[in-house]
């Protein structure tokens, strides 16, 4: 799997726009952005939002995650790559099931405790084995709990690959998830929907990804019923309004903010059920991150204040993409220090996660770019992650 390795997803923009012989003029009327936007991103005055990325990679025949540039396979995570891939591979080849079926619930749970502390290098050290022998026992058992199991460690396989923007991984982790569904309960049919609309998501098809979710919206609404239906509708009215905000659909934002909002009412804390989170915490930073996304960044830091204040709970996959959204909003409004203090809390709090995520490595660009003088705590943060500066 080839990766680039960039200091920020905007220098890609330059990159692709020369190879392609467009001047900035004919790239930015193609994308519908003002020349002088385009200029500032490539130069690294401005961040590189994955809406406006969205639209250059269509004007130039590229999906998002192209455009981003993937994140590099660490030497040492090479072996479990290609274990996970032999893995998958095998999926309607079963082995002999696992002598202690009784085990898999509490590995997949320890895998998921990885996840959530965005440890990604242990999620793939561990990934191969707990694929292998769910999927073996569903093979052995043909049991729909069993195949609810497959289709929720195929839903961790998304989620990594998402993470590195590995799309054909992930795009692969989807079908096998949808297969495993078709066999398990119910609910797991509405999280393989919520995943694939994810990978419509990372590939800059926001309006494919709509689709997509309101159509199993409609699948939930008929198929579902109590906790399995407040928790799986939730889910997916969380990505449409991330869907949404990203392409700046007020109307179709408002509609899912509303409804998720609507949905959260019934849990009085967030849930995890299937590796996701679901609930008023996690519904609040869906809605500051399209807050961001529309650029109501006011919005988006108002709301943080009162969420912060009020104590969070959920792991660093959720808490770590909170400050980088914050970041985003602080560095807009032209808070260079707090956009800096929001950046150092999500490397903290996440930091294989800060490492490779696109939003993270523009936050780095921007600032070490704006910065022409030395700033200390800057510099340690971009020697951290690797930066020149």
């Amino acid at each position: 799997m080839s990766a680039t390795r960039i200091p920020g997803p905007g220098t890609n923009v330059a990159v692709c726009r020369k190879k392609r012989g467009l001047s900035q003029v004919a790239l930015a009327r193609r994308a519908g952005i003002s020349v002088s936007l385009l200029s500032k991103i490539e130069v690294g005055d401005r961040a590189l939002t994955q809406g406006i990325a969205a639209s250059l990679a269509h004007a130039m025949g590229l999906t998002l995650d192209e455009l981003l540039g993937t994140a590099p396979v660490a030497r040492t995570d090479e072996n479990s790559l290609t274990a996970l891939n032999y893995a998958i591979r095998r999926f309607d080849i079963p082995d002999a099931s696992p002598p202690h079926p009784e085990d898999l619930p509490r590995e997949l749970a320890e895998l998921n405790e990885h996840r959530y502390r965005t440890e990604l290098s242990a999620v793939l050290r561990k990934l191969p084995d707990v694929l292998t022998k769910t999927t073996n026992y569903a093979h052995a058992t043909q049991s729909p709990d069993a195949w609810t199991r497959v289709a929720d460690v195929y839903s961790v396989v998304y989620w990594l690959a998402a993470r590195h923007r590995w799309m054909h991984l992930a795009e692969l982790a989807i079908m096998k998830q949808r297969v495993a569904a078709e066999r398990g309960r119910p609910i797991s049919a509405v999280t393989a929907a919520r995943d694939e609309a994810g990978a419509f998501l990372n590939s800059g098809d926001f309006d494919g990804g709509l689709a997509i979710v309101d159509r199993a919206i409609g699948q939930a609404e008929s198929t579902l019923s109590g906790r399995d239906r407040a928790f799986g509708l939730g889910i997916l009215h969380l990505r449409g309004l991330t869907l949404a905000g990203r392409i700046k659909d007020k109307a179709a934002a408002a509609r899912h903010i509303e409804a998720a909002w609507r949905t959260a009412d019934e849990f009085p804390e967030d849930i995890d059920e299937h590796g996701i989170h679901f609930g008023p915490e996690n519904t609040a930073m869906h809605v500051i991150s399209t807050s961001s996304d529309m650029e109501r960044h006011r919005t988006a830091l108002d709301t943080a204040d009162d969420l912060i204040r009020s104590g969070l709970t959920l792991p660093a996959t959720r808490v770590g993409p909170l400050y980088m959204n914050l970041g985003r909003s602080h560095l807009a409004l032209g808070d260079r220090d707090s956009a800096l203090e929001s950046l150092e809390e999500a490397w903290d709090i996440a930091p294989e996660m800060a490492r490779v995520h696109p939003t993270s490595q523009e936050l780095m660009r921007v600032l070490t770019s704006l910065h022409r003088r030395s700033n200390p705590r800057l510099a340690r943060l971009a020697k951290r992650a690797g930066v020149p500066f």
